[in-house]
C-alpha cells in the first residue's frame, strides 16, 4: 500500500494517491491530471477511483478529465447530484482498492454533501482518514459557505458538523492518521495549521473544535466567531466542480496564443479583456501597460485572482515572464478563470520597444516614508488584514484590506498625495495597480511594507490584550 499527499502550497491543497496491487485511487485532484497518470504508469497500476470529499469552492476539482483520461469512477459522499456520470456513495459504503479498503463516511456540516474517507489496511485495520473540508488540523471546515444551497443558517450547518465530528470521526482510535483537504493559507478555515498530517489523538488535544467537553452551542459559536466573507469566486468554483467544465488541454490551447504588441493592442480592445501582469512585483513597478492588474506568480496567485476578479469568465490577456505563459494558464485554471485569450509576445519589453504607452507606480523606501512624516502628516493606508492591522500599525493608518478594497475606494483621496503599504510589498502593489485601473494615481508604494516600517523609527501602535491593562 502506497499513500502519497500531493500538496499545492499557491492553493495550500492536499490531494492524495493511494496505491494497491496495481490500483489506484485518488482523492481531490488537481484540474491538471497528467501528473497523477504518468504516477500511475510508474506504479504500472490502473487508476480505480477518484474520490471527491465534497464540491470544492476554492478549487476547480479533476474529477471530470480525470475519468475521462483513465474510465475511472467519480465518487461523491451522499446527497450530491452531478451533470456527469458519478457514483453517489451511501454512508457505510465499502469500495475495495487492490487488498484495502475505503469506506464513504457521511460528514456532512461544511458542506451536506461532505464525506470522509476512511482507509483500512491489509488486515482491516483502520488505517487513515482523508477528512476533506470537515476536519482540518486545527481547525473545522467553515459552514457558511453551502447556507445557500443547504437553504440553511451557518449555525445549523455547525451544529450538524458538530454532529459528524463526534459521531463518526472522534470515535476512531488515536493512532489513524489524518490527511485533510488543506492547510495554513487556505480560506476553507481560519486556524488551520501548517502542518499537512496529523493523527486523530493529536487532534483531540489540540484542535479548538474538538474538545472532549465542548456542547453543541460553545462548537456553533466558537466554529462560526470570526468568519471573513467568503471569496467572490466561490460559488462559481462550486457549480464548475458540480456540472463539469473543458478539458485543461482545451484551455492551455486557447491561452498559449502569442500576441505581438499590436495584435496584444488590438485583442485588448476588442474584447475588453482584462489585461492581468504576473511578473514580479519590483518590475511591475518600474513599468507596466496603463490599467493592467498585477497579481504576481510568485505570490498567493491563485487565491488572489480568486478574490479580485469577479467573474470566472473574464477574458484575460496575459503580461508573463518569459517561459511561464503555460504555468500561469495552468494556475488560472486551478480555480476556474479558464478564458485566459493570449499572452504577450516578447513581454513587456517587446511593448515598450514597440513604443506603446507605459506607466509606472511611484514606490519610496520606508526611511524616506519616516523623514516625511516627522515634517507633515500624510494619509497612510494599510492593505493588510484586519488580524495583522490590529497586531501592530502604522500610527493613524486607514485600514483598507486588499481582500476588499473594491469596498473603500472612497476613503483614498481625491488628489492629496497618499501611502500605501501591506506586510512585505506584493499586496501593497496588488492594490496600486487595482487603484490606478480605477483613475486613482495619486499614490506611492512603500517598498518592503511593513516589515521594513518596522526597521525605522515610524511611530507604529501595537496591540495590547485588554486584560492587562488597569
Amino acid at each position: 500500500m502506497k499513500i502519497e499527499q500531493i500538496y499545492t502550497g499557491c492553493l495550500a491543497q492536499g490531494a492524495y494517491y493511494i496505491e494497491s496491487q496495481g490500483e489506484v485511487a485518488i482523492i481531490d485532484p488537481l484540474r491538471e491530471v497528467k501528473p497523477y497518470i504518468e504516477r500511475a504508469k510508474q506504479d504500472q497500476a490502473k487508476i480505480k477511483y477518484i474520490f471527491e470529499t465534497h464540491f470544492h469552492a476554492d478549487f476547480v476539482s479533476g474529477h471530470v478529465t480525470l475519468a475521462k483520461e483513465t474510465g475511472a469512477d467519480i465518487v461523491f459522499g451522499p446527497t450530491a447530484t452531478t451533470g456527469f456520470k458519478a457514483t453517489v456513495a451511501q454512508d457505510g459504503q465499502v469500495f475495495k482498492l487492490g487488498n484495502i479498503t475505503i469506506t464513504a463516511l457521511h460528514t456532512p456540516g461544511h458542506t451536506m454533501e461532505s464525506t470522509t474517507y476512511l482507509l483500512k489496511d491489509e488486515n482491516g485495520k483502520d488505517h487513515a482518514i482523508f477528512s476533506g473540508d470537515t476536519l482540518f488540523l486545527g481547525d473545522v471546515g467553515r459552514p457558511d459557505l453551502a447556507q445557500k444551497a443547504a437553504n440553511m443558517t451557518q449555525e445549523e450547518l455547525a451544529g450538524i458538523l458538530y454532529d459528524s465530528l463526534r459521531t463518526k470521526i472522534m470515535t476512531l482510535a488515536d493512532d489513524v492518521i489524518v490527511y485533510p483537504a488543506h492547510g495554513a493559507g487556505s480560506a476553507c478555515g481560519k486556524n488551520l495549521s501548517k502542518e499537512t498530517v496529523g493523527t486523530i489523538g493529536e487532534q483531540k488535544k489540540t484542535n479548538y473544535a474538538l474538545r472532549e467537553n465542548m456542547t453543541k452551542e460553545e462548537f456553533i459559536q466558537e466554529v462560526t466567531e470570526g468568519l471573513q466573507p467568503p471569496p467572490q469566486y466561490f460559488p462559481l468554483n462550486v457549480q464548475m466542480n458540480k456540472d463539469g467544465y473543458d478539458d485543461i488541454d482545451v484551455v492551455l490551447k486557447r491561452g498559449s496564443q502569442a500576441l505581438p504588441p499590436d495584435a496584444f493592442e488590438v485583442a485588448a480592445n476588442e474584447t475588453e479583456a482584462l489585461i492581468l501582469d504576473v511578473r514580479h512585483q519590483d518590475d511591475f513597478v518600474k513599468g507596466h501597460i496603463p490599467r493592467s492588474i498585477f497579481i504576481g506568480l510568485d505570490g498567493g496567485f491563485a487565491p488572489w485572482v480568486g478574490a479580485l476578479i469577479a467573474d470566472v469568465k473574464q477574458p484575460i490577456l496575459l503580461v508573463t515572464p518569459e517561459g511561464r505563459e503555460a504555468e500561469t494558464i495552468t494556475r488560472l485554471s486551478r480555480v476556474g478563470f479558464d478564458y485566459a485569450l493570449g499572452y504577450l509576445k516578447g513581454g513587456y519589453e517587446a511593448w515598450k520597444a514597440a513604443g506603446k504607452e507605459t506607466d509606472a507606480i511611484k514606490s519610496i523606501p520606508a526611511t524616506q516614508l519616516e523623514t516625511i512624516l516627522k515634517s507633515q502628516k500624510v494619509p497612510v493606508f494599510d492593505v493588510r488584514k484586519e488580524g495583522e492591522y490590529t497586531a501592530a500599525h502604522v500610527a493613524d493608518a486607514h485600514l483598507t484590506p486588499l481582500d476588499f478594497l473594491n469596498n473603500h475606494l472612497s476613503e483614498f483621496p481625491e488628489s492629496e498625495t497618499f501611502y500605501v503599504h501591506c506586510a512585505a510589498g506584493y499586496r501593497s502593489v496588488i492594490a496600486a495597480s487595482i487603484l490606478k485601473s480605477r483613475g486613482i494615481h495619486n499614490l506611492v508604494d512603500i517598498a518592503g511594507g511593513f516589515k521594513a516600517i518596522q526597521e525605522t523609527n515610524i511611530p507604529t501602535t501595537d496591540f495590547v490584550c485588554p486584560s492587562t491593562v488597569k
